[in-house]
């Protein structure tokens, strides 16, 4: 039985979504616009497929109240804050009807947010709640660090998966072979840094590629020689066309300031539901955000193209897929 885990644009039977909770991660906005913004996103998940929210047991009450849309289910569990991406597990499938969840440890971005007790374990009570398998993994790993087409090739960055402050007890090859054991690829392409603004995640892939098709990714760029992001945006699409993947490059990148210095807020950090594509929008620039969200409904022909609004999540360090992980569906073909 050889588990893989399946691209973001196949089906669903949820997402997981976390409630904020740590008031000093939010940074320039506050936790109650946090939450605002938050069930912005679960709002225009749920047009599309069911949500998990996972709420610490002191807020499921005020967090029903305020997600009013239908097909949200509130968890109440112990978490230190909402980035599930990188808490949370991460499914794969066996196309025998069979589905797991890959627990990888997770230190809090090289404990970067401290105490992190409780994120450390809601991939296990999500699991169990959901009565699906839980496989561990020693790895320290986070969920913005990787994206998969659903064929076999997993992105990363050396940025984040080789820094010193999450796994130095290994090298490129023991990582490459747990990722290849644990979510069934085959190959691993490297790419080598992150946004310059991520500090926070140590250049998570998921703020500059994203895979929109098997061998095929969308990745940003930046036109200016002297944007700070020029050089790596241009070194990672090398990259990319090098390994044989096709690279549609995405030159749009607004930017916000918190205490006076810049913040992206990346449309690449899009998150795919059933039929929609849900994405993190700047505010201040209407002509920009509009150029993005046609752009990527050309690149995601088929799906509702969501613009929703990405600053306060920019400000707390991430964006809507930041906040998402999907659960696959298990399909009765697979099933059978």
């Amino acid at each position: 039985m050889m588990f893989r885990m399946p691209a973001e644009w196949e089906p669903h039977e949820m997402t997981l979504v976390a409630w904020p909770q740590r008031e000093e991660a939010w940074r320039g906005t506050g936790i109650e616009e946090a939450r605002r913004s938050h069930a912005e996103v679960v709002g225009a998940i749920a047009a599309f497929e069911p949500v998990l929210l996972v709420v610490h047991p002191d807020q499921a009450e005020a967090a029903r109240r305020a997600v009013t849309a239908d097909g949200v289910e509130v968890f109440p569990v112990p978490i230190d804050d909402s980035w599930l991406r990188d808490s949370g597990p991460i499914f794969v499938v066996d196309g025998e009807g069979g589905r797991a969840g890959v627990d990888f440890r997770f230190n809090a971005w090289g404990e970067a947010f401290t105490p992190y007790d409780d994120d450390a374990v809601v991939s296990e009570r999500i699991l169990q709640h959901l009565g699906i398998e839980r496989i561990p993994s020693e790895m320290v790993l986070e969920g913005g660090s990787i994206t998969v087409d659903g064929d076999g090739l997993l992105a990363t960055t050396e940025q984040c998966l080789l820094a010193p402050t999450r796994n130095p007890g290994m090298d490129r090859e023991g990582i490459e072979d747990e990722l290849r054991e644990r979510l069934g690829v085959n190959r691993v392409l490297w790419l080598g840094r992150g946004l310059v603004e991520d500090l926070d995640t140590d250049g998570h892939v998921d703020n500059v590629a994203a895979f929109i098709g098997p061998g095929r990714a969308v990745v940003q760029t930046v036109e200016a020689d002297d944007d700070p992001n020029h050089d790596s945006g241009r070194e990672n699409v090398d990259r990319l066309e090098e390994a044989g993947v096709s690279v549609e490059k995405f030159d749009l990148l607004p930017r916000i300031e918190r205490d006076g210095e810049p913040v992206v807020v990346p449309y690449m950090n899009f998150y795919l539901a059933n039929g929609a594509a849900i994405v993190p929008v700047g505010g201040y620039d209407p002509d920009m955000d509009a150029e993005a969200l046609a752009r990527l409904g050309r690149l995601l022909p088929g799906r509702e193209i969501v613009g929703v609004d990405g600053r306060t999540l920019a400000l707390g360090g991430g964006g809507v897929h930041c906040i998402t992980q999907q659960v696959p569906v298990v399909s009765p073909a697979e099933a059978a």
